[in-house]
């Protein structure tokens, strides 16, 4: 339907044609029971004749010809400028000749009006993908996050209270560093997200060793089971806990298939890189922890929240859990 006030839809436009095609009625009397004109109702009725029930649905306004537009050798020299040197509009345009306008214009037709769309690294347009079904693939990684020491971090309290409060709990625990510094120690976060329904599984450790990284997996696969996903396969960075031959063995005994990304390229693993950055915003430095503890206490809660009821803007703005099997009690 062209607008909100169209005097026949697709399905009219269908019905009226196979009056006049198929049942005999004439012109007017159809074009009367469907309060259009006779004009409307012979351009439908033709249209059904050759080309059938496809015929009923909008053409495009643009013309057939289009003399005036930009010619292609153009457009391949605008898009090799955007993609290899970045550049905007009017710099362009100043290179080509020709008006800023029209060179945004074709940037839009391409889909690369905006440098967001165009990969920093290579110029080239990012490529996006997402798997069909959940469990199709797993990304794993670990992220590392500084304990907060007892009274806060420096991030609430300053650099001068954050010192003391380091200090002091490093005196409680007794840990230093190589250089005998205060130290109170790294969280790794051992996280999981699922390809197609972003759904996440998080566990809080003292270390990122292979051991802990396979107990990891074990778990978010009986997880993930638990919820009526199966696993095919898991994808990681090139770390030496997700090298080891433990890592490979578990994921065979899992019947899971071990990927890894290319070196240096944190792209491939882009989707749980960005939840990283969410899991950063939205728990770890929300808002003020007194202590190590009380961060971890909110993180089950946070981990619910996105889960079940924060809006993913990569899947319509649903929760992941939607996307999984909607089994009884999984979805509260």
């Amino acid at each position: 339907m062209s607008h909100a006030n169209a005097a026949l839809t697709p399905r009219a436009r269908l019905r009226l044609a196979r009056l006049v095609v198929d049942h005999d009625w004439p012109l007017a009397r159809a074009a009367e029971r469907y309060d259009v004109s006779w004009r409307t109702a012979k351009k439908w009725a033709e249209r059904y004749r050759h080309e059938g029930p496809a015929g009923m649905c909008d053409r495009s306004s643009a013309p057939r010809r289009q003399p005036n537009r930009t010619p292609a050798p153009v457009v391949r020299k605008i898009v090799h400028l955007r993609w290899k040197q970045r550049l905007g509009p009017v710099e362009i345009a100043d290179r080509l000749s020709m008006p800023a306008s029209t060179v945004h214009a074709v940037l839009v037709r391409c889909r690369i009006n905006r440098l967001s769309h165009v990969d920093r690294a290579t110029g080239e347009p990012i490529r996006r993908y997402e798997h069909e079904k959940p469990g199709d693939l797993l990304h794993v990684d670990v992220k590392k996050l500084g304990k907060v020491p007892d009274g806060g971090g420096w991030r609430y309290v300053g650099r001068q209270q954050g010192l003391k409060n380091r200090a002091a709990t490093a005196a409680r625990t007794g840990s230093r560093n190589k250089r005998y510094e205060p130290n109170i120690g790294t969280c790794y976060l051992h996280t999981v997200i699922d390809d197609h329904s972003r759904v996440a599984y998080i566990e809080a450790r003292d270390d990122e060793t292979k051991e802990t990284a396979t107990e990891v997996l074990k778990n978010a696969v009986a997880w993930f089971a638990e919820r009526g996903v199966t696993v095919q396969r898991v994808i990681s960075d090139n770390g030496s806990c997700y090298k080891s031959h433990l890592w490979r063995d578990t994921c065979t005994e899992l019947g899971i298939t071990a990927k890894k990304t290319r070196p240096y390229r944190p792209q491939t693993n882009g989707k749980i890189e960005r939840f990283h950055r969410t899991l950063a915003e939205g728990w770890a430095f929300k808002k003020f922890y007194n202590s190590e503890s009380a961060r971890l206490a909110a993180l089950p809660a946070w981990v619910h929240k996105y889960n079940h009821h924060r809006p993913h803007s990569a899947i319509g703005k649903a929760a992941p859990i939607t996307r999984l099997n909607n089994l009884a009690g999984h979805h509260i």
